[in-house]
């Protein structure tokens, strides 16, 4: 997953302002002037955007400084500042420029660096994260719930309507059919729903030792919660009537980590009408 970034450079006349003031200001600025609710949770400083930031400031792209700070964002803002005096006049400088890209309250943590003819660099950014292995079946039992929830309701995918489809149930079958493929997808660093030994879905189901008379699959790259997985499903035409299609009646979900890469996770989503 590519981070998204926007840099912006502001030239001002005045001191630089202290490092340790800097989220204080962003957060100021979201709470003063963007319009961000109250209970949005502030910015938290983190290590490894000041090194981003420090990178940055010394002409590194901003993926190539996140690549070598260890840092994976979803998405990622870059503020510089040349010479604002304090926290307060930063904060007032980033609220009047900045709002349209910080008000954003995925955005969870920041970074800054400055010294000297650099200026001030800031790094605000929505982090990307892996679903602990350990919680496979809670996210199991979190896409199946987020999936029932769609399925709930009557729904458009593309050109074709669905009226609402009953409730699915977990298969233990389908789902290591899900959590093969999955694991299959990130090994081999591929992404299709033709395994790399040539299987299609319904065989890895069969394999797996479930007895189908409908089977259907999704999969997903990149995405790192169940409900991105299945609100990027619900976007595709193909995918959207896999799960609003009402003759399935059970399902299995499973997701993988790129061993190469922790930013890539694969996803394998079963569906099926037991024979």
């Amino acid at each position: 997953m590519r981070a998204l970034g926007a840099a912006v450079a502001l030239i001002l006349l005045q001191p630089m302002p202290a490092l340790a003031n800097a989220i204080a200001a962003v957060n100021g600025a979201r709470n003063a002037y963007c319009g961000s609710p109250r209970a949005t949770r502030p910015l938290v400083e983190s290590r490894k955007l000041d090194q981003v930031a420090r990178l940055l400031a010394q002409g590194e792209p901003l993926e190539s400084a996140e690549t070598r700070a260890g840092y994976g964002a979803v998405r990622s803002v870059v503020i510089r500042i040349s010479g604002a005096a304090g926290r307060t006049a930063v904060e007032q400088l980033i609220g009047r420029r900045f709002c349209g890209q910080i008000a954003d309250p995925n955005l969870r943590q920041a970074g800054a660096y400055g010294r000297g003819d650099s200026g001030l660099w800031i790094v605000v950014a929505q982090p990307f994260t892996t679903p602990p292995l350990q919680d496979a079946a809670a996210v199991s039992r979190h896409v199946l719930a987020l999936t029932n929830q769609a399925r709930a309701r009557a729904r458009t995918c593309g050109w074709q309507r669905f009226p609402p489809a009953p409730p699915l149930s977990l298969a233990p079958a389908l789902t290591r059919a899900a959590r093969a493929h999955s694991h299959d997808m990130a090994v081999h660093d591929y992404f299709s729903h033709t395994g790399s030994d040539g299987s299609t879905p319904g065989e890895r189901a069969t394999r797996a030792g479930y007895r189908w008379s409908m089977l259907g699959e999704n999969i997903a790259s990149g995405v790192g919660s169940p409900r991105e997985a299945v609100a990027g499903w619900l976007a595709s035409p193909e995918h959207c009537a896999n799960i609003m299609t009402a003759g399935f009646r059970q399902m299995g979900v499973a997701f993988a980590v790129d061993p190469g890469n922790a930013q890539v996770i694969d996803w394998t989503e079963d569906f099926g009408a037991p024979r």
